[in-house]
């Protein structure tokens, strides 16, 4: 009898993992060495938690201690949110072993002309063109602004779909248009696929450039980037076919994350964020960080370097 030869656990890189799975009603737990989910009436399903990189837990769901221990071993970001995803409570992984990016993010945020480099490279990257010249952090705030409020009216013209602004508020969740509930699912969608990533990666959500004051402002910062692209007209084709009665009968918001899911993929969008993430930095024109002598290595051991997927 030969013994199985040992095979060291390596995480899989973000870029080849699923992106998002919605959880609700039940207990999470490990049980027989599997991550499941266990309904009221027992119920099990399994969840390929080293295979996803985001796990948003709705109202309704508990979870055990070696779950989430499962959970931050295999690097799948968990988010506790509300109903719907309209909400986000908390996140359960606090990122990588090491500081030198998250330092290096910092340094430029807090340099002014550093600062206002990356929020030209993000206008660039997000409309296609260079912003206009001589402008402020805040006066191309505004100018994004106007622009988004167009294309939301641009989206709501090509698809046929009766849109007057964007608005809604997160404790009347029913009281908004169909338009604005698919909008915000589908933003919930792709919110936590970009703090999955930029904690992978070893950034800080709450270090923002354009957007800033909030614990998710680099979050918002590179979803705007993808917004347009992905999770604005899957939100938009979903919405009007509700509105014209085309839609299967099902929940609205399940609709968006099956839409957002295909446009993820459809972009590669995974593939996409952290390289993203990088070149933005870049545009500060500030020197990228070296690898410091000290720094920890990964908590799962490899034996070559990984890519910048693998969380620490």
């Amino acid at each position: 009898m030969t013994d199985t030869p040992y095979v060291p656990l390596r995480p899989i890189p973000i870029k080849d993992r699923a992106a998002i799975v919605f959880l609700e009603y039940g207990q999470i737990d490990v049980i027989d060495g599997a991550f499941v989910l266990v309904d009221q009436n027992g119920a099990r399903v399994q969840i390929p938690i080293g295979g996803l990189s985001c796990l948003m837990l709705e109202p309704g769901t508990r979870i055990t201690h070696a779950a989430v221990a499962l959970a931050a071993r295999v690097g799948c970001l968990l988010v506790w949110v509300g109903e719907a995803g309209v909400r986000l409570y908390a996140s359960g992984q606090p990122g990588g072993a090491r500081a030198d990016r998250l330092l290096y993010q910092a340094r430029a945020a807090l340099d002014d002309a550093a600062r206002l480099r990356v929020v030209r490279a993000m206008y660039t990257l997000r409309f296609g063109e260079e912003p206009p010249a001589r402008r402020s952090v805040d006066q191309l705030r505004g100018i994004e602004g106007a622009r988004v409020k167009r294309m939301y009216q641009q989206f709501a013209r090509v698809h046929g779909v009766t849109w007057e602004a964007r608005r809604y508020d997160p404790e009347a969740w029913e009281a908004a248009d169909v338009p604005n509930r698919c909008l915000s699912a589908g933003t919930a969608c792709l919110y936590g696929l970009c703090e999955a990533a930029v904690l992978a990666a070893g950034y800080a959500p709450a270090i923002g450039f354009l957007h800033s004051g909030k614990p998710l402002s680099f979050v918002y910062d590179i979803a705007d980037i993808f917004k347009f692209e992905t999770v604005v007209p899957a939100a938009f084709a979903v919405a009007a076919r509700i509105q014209r009665g085309q839609a299967p009968r099902e929940p609205v918001e399940r609709q968006v994350r099956i839409a957002c899911r295909d446009a993820f993929r459809r972009t590669n969008l995974l593939e996409r964020v952290i390289p993203t993430i990088g070149d933005l930095l870049v545009a500060s024109g500030l020197s990228a960080p070296l690898d410091a002598p000290e720094g920890q290595p990964p908590a799962l051991p490899e034996e070559r370097s990984g890519d910048d997927g693998h969380r620490g």
